[in-house]
């Protein structure tokens, strides 16, 4: 594989990991919704869980938050990993380009 067909490559790499950062990022603050909402639901007010199909009554608000919690530590966990992953995909780019810029 010559330069620039590496260098697409890595571009591709790079939109594709951009894209699942966005999604990540996006899945997180709606986590983060969701765990503010469920904090800051009065105790006397029902509080529903869409599960499938259908709307269930949350019985255990306690282990509710700590299922979300733990599901928001694990997407910053893989967003964080993204983030790396995107980072060094564009310093690839980067030294790819300057081995392209250098050989014309």
């Amino acid at each position: 594989m010559d330069n620039m067909e590496q260098l697409q490559a890595v571009v591709g790499e790079v939109q594709a990991a951009r894209q699942q950062v966005a999604n990540l990022r996006a899945q997180v603050v709606e986590l983060e919704t969701t765990v503010d909402s469920v904090r800051n639901q009065p105790a006397e007010l029902a509080l529903h869980q869409q599960m499938g199909g259908v709307l269930v009554e949350v019985g255990d608000r306690p282990t509710l938050l700590s299922e979300l919690e733990q599901t928001l530590v694990t997407l910053n966990e893989h967003l964080n990993r993204f983030t790396e992953r995107e980072a060094q995909l564009m310093a690839t780019y980067e030294e790819l380009q300057a081995v392209l810029k250098g050989s014309e």
